[in-house]
């Protein structure tokens, strides 16, 4: 008994320091010079809590097998997808991720109500059923934004009906858990409580779907930090049920951070988390455009000869630079710019790509300098004094019209203020909205010179005529 108590206690400790490389991998992450050495921190702390689980006082043997081809096949998978997937695929990987984490948490919830719902307590039967069911919504909620971030699934017009349903649901998920807990209190039929708490892990699967379903692409960020922070409070309050301080301190660190992240976006989104919660925000739908007129092009040449012989120049990247896998051609062009005597800098909008911290992570991949990253509020303090704003496939984050068109989806966001440079070169494939569905005014703008074509193969061409002058 007592090596039991030993085991336990050692455990126990092994919990607290993979809480502490947890938390100091969050910090290192927090920088792009820093964020590798973070991940493999809470690497470490993972793999370490992941083992520390395997000592139990009544472990069954019989079942290490199982647990054990588990783990070689999510390492197999894991290992397949971090070196296949494209970074542009990355927040769709993210929301993949997150929604296995949710559903793991809800499989958990599940069994061990099932199993253990006689001989618990009150406390367990709320943190079980409550947990269950976030976790439900999280899973379904973060695989309905993958596919809207593949563009395999529309959203639904705005709608007060789905509103309203939402609601119902959330009041539905409510009744049901304080009924288990009276019913456990008043200790009645718990066979038809595993079907009602069965029930419960539906409805929040209906949620899921119908809580995301109305949401525009142009709001998945907020979308999936929110539905991060869903699976860390899941995961939290499960190990609460089953006593785990690891998924306690985890779950509650996945949560919290989460819940800033989804502040922070929806802020830079200028959507109230309410909104966000309620859903029905940010419908794509196309807009006419307010203000047409010519759309006038530029050539090779000529860009390079407006770049060369600029003195401040920024650089907007946007998901098309991402796409294109652009980001090393723009920190070359930066370059010879630089040494040609003109200033280069980065205006990074919080949104700008598929997820937050996208076009940073991008740039810090191709050695951009991380001090010449502006973001929004001090980049459009420089625009005034710019004599080119180079737009590298971004779109949303610089349509005016989110400041002058109330019938717009995107109005009230902030934006990039690129109009305010003395010159706009906007690259990009096509004259096709953006994300959000929204046709942009800025084409249109007779500062604006349109470049068309794929943001690699048009900087490439850009960078050899800048060399020949």
């Amino acid at each position: 008994m007592s090596n039991n108590i030993d085991l336990i206690q050692i455990r126990e400790i092994g919990y607290l320091i993979s809480a502490f490389l947890f938390i100091l991998g969050i910090k290192y992450m927090t920088h792009p010079e820093t964020a590798r050495k973070g991940n493999i921190i809470s690497f470490i702390g993972m793999v370490l809590a992941v083992l520390l689980t395997f000592i139990q006082n009544n472990f069954i043997v019989s079942n290490l097998w199982f647990i054990i081809l588990g783990i070689i096949l999510g390492s197999i998978v894991g290992s397949y997808l971090a070196l296949k997937v494209k970074f542009t695929e990355m927040p769709q990987m993210v929301s993949f991720f997150n929604g296995m984490g949710g559903l793991t948490i809800s499989f958990i919830s599940f069994s061990e109500y099932f199993y253990k719902a006689k001989e618990s307590n009150l406390f367990f039967i709320f943190s079980a059923s409550f947990s269950g069911t976030i976790g439900m919504v999280s899973f379904i909620g973060s695989m309905l934004a993958m596919a809207k971030l593949w563009g395999y699934l529309e959203s639904a017009k705005k709608s007060l009906t789905i509103r309203i349903f939402n609601l119902l649901l959330v009041i539905l998920l409510f009744l049901g858990i304080i009924y288990l807990a009276i019913s456990y209190s008043l200790n009645l039929n718990l066979e038809i409580n595993k079907f009602i708490f069965l029930g419960l892990i539906i409805i929040g699967a209906v949620l899921g779907f119908s809580g995301v379903y109305p949401i525009g692409g142009a709001d998945m960020p907020v979308v999936i930090a929110l539905l991060n922070a869903f699976t860390g409070l899941a995961a939290a309050i499960a190990g609460f049920a089953i006593q785990n301080n690891a998924m306690i301190v985890s779950g509650t660190l996945v949560g919290a951070s989460g819940t800033i992240l989804t502040l922070l976006m929806a802020k830079a989104m200028n959507r109230s988390l309410l909104s966000v919660i309620m859903g029905g925000f940010g419908e794509t739908s196309l807009t006419d455009v307010s203000k047409k007129g010519n759309i006038q092009e530029i050539s090779y040449q000529d860009t390079a000869i407006l770049l060369a012989y600029s003195k401040k120049v920024i650089i907007v990247p946007g998901y098309g630079m991402a796409v294109a896998n652009a980001q090393n051609e723009v920190h070359e062009l930066e370059e010879l710019l630089t040494k040609r005597g003109v200033e280069v800098i980065y205006a990074i909008h919080p949104v700008a790509g598929r997820m937050p911290g996208h076009m940073n992570v991008l740039l810090a991949e191709a050695q951009v300098d991380y001090s010449k990253l502006y973001e929004l509020e001090q980049a459009n303090s420089e625009f005034k004094t710019a004599d080119v704003a180079l737009i590298v496939g971004a779109n949303d984050i610089v349509n005016p019209a989110a400041k002058n068109n109330p019938n717009s989806p995107l109005y009230g966001m902030p934006i990039l203020e690129v109009e305010d440079a003395a010159n706009i070169i906007f690259m990009k494939r096509s004259l096709r909205p953006g994300f959000a569905g929204v046709d942009n005014e800025l084409f249109f703008n007779p500062k604006t010179r349109m470049l068309f074509g794929d943001a690699k193969e048009t900087l490439r061409k850009v960078i050899n005529e800048l060399k020949s002058l």
